[in-house]
């Protein structure tokens, strides 16, 4: 009997000890199996500029077919601010940015294919409501965040209007001589964003939504941490944009206060002061710039620059 007792003892530690012996020998097999282990793709949040919607075959929705047969399982949300083409198209140009910033949060927070964080693409004017989007929003995380032709200074003068109605266009130019007045801020997205180079204190004291996102009034540790925690932030400038003035805008670049004079990113007091983080996230900021006018780019250069150095 003690020699059985003695037996039945000593097997569970053999055992273990084998086991613990063959898992050391087969971890580097085990890790391979790991490593190539297939796992989703993150999902994609678009948002389109003035004038468009989130679902346009010949735009937006264009742009979600070739994403989807670069990137085999992704899921794509175009957001859209109020139900149907028109109320979303209007939206863009009637309804402030701090109310679609708001929507759009809820929006992305119900969706549960995006708990788990998601890409962000900006188009034009949906380029710096996403980003307000990351700093104001983190719940579900942005992960990257890619805008194209943004303004993130901002923009000081209309040439052209983007989308096919011209009674907007003009209706929105005869308000935007009376842009800091709170009516308009209250009822006009591009007057969240006009920013007037030759009266920096109206500025920074009327804009309800750029001058607060650009922490230029006082500085939102939140925002600035929010911004600071992207993976990737890449801003894409259009050489011959003639939509967003000045074009440099798109980098964060601005007329120098007082005067009409270009300054570039790294000249700015956004830089200076790293009022937004942008000069420590070090190389995770990247400044693309390719030809052409505003949001003229082929998919061939989409697909190359942008979805499978970032998305894929």
């Amino acid at each position: 009997m003690a020699k059985e007792l003695k037996f039945k003892s000593m097997l569970p530690k053999n055992i273990c000890f084998v086991l613990i012996l063959l898992l050391h020998a087969l971890s580097p097999i085990l890790g391979m199996f790991r490593m190539n282990f297939p796992t989703s793709p993150v999902p994609i949040v678009m948002w389109h500029g003035i004038g468009d919607t989130c679902c346009n075959p010949l735009s937006l929705g264009r742009i979600k077919e070739v994403i989807e047969k670069e990137i085999n399982g992704v899921y794509v949300h175009s957001i859209s601010i109020g139900h149907g083409f028109a109320k979303d198209a209007e939206s863009g140009y009637f309804m402030p940015p701090n109310k679609q910033i708001e929507i759009a949060c809820e929006q992305l927070r119900s969706d549960d294919n995006l708990k788990n964080g998601y890409h962000g693409l900006g188009f034009s004017q949906g380029g710096q409501f996403l980003r307000g989007l990351a700093q104001r929003c983190s719940d579900p995380p942005m992960k990257t965040l890619v805008t194209l032709g943004g303004q993130h200074q901002g923009v000081y003068g209309l040439p052209k209007c983007p989308g096919d109605s011209k009674k907007y266009c003009d209706y929105i130019r005869r308000l935007l001589n009376h842009a800091y007045s709170n009516w308009v801020q209250r009822i006009l997205a591009p007057a969240g964003y006009w920013h007037d180079p030759l009266d920096e204190p109206t500025y920074k004291k009327k804009s309800k939504f750029l001058a607060d996102i650009n922490n230029e009034v006082f500085i939102n540790q939140e925002y600035k941490q929010n911004l600071v925690n992207l993976e990737k932030l890449v801003l894409v400038k259009f050489n011959n944009d003639t939509t967003v003035q000045p074009k440099e805008s798109s980098w964060f670049g601005y007329y120098k206060p007082g005067s009409l004079v270009i300054q570039r990113l790294n000249e700015t007091s956004l830089w200076i002061e790293d009022r937004l983080g942008l000069k420590k996230m070090g190389d995770r900021l990247v400044l693309l710039d390719t030809d052409g006018d505003h949001l003229q780019f082929s998919e061939e250069w989409f697909v190359t620059n942008i979805v499978r150095p970032y998305f894929k």
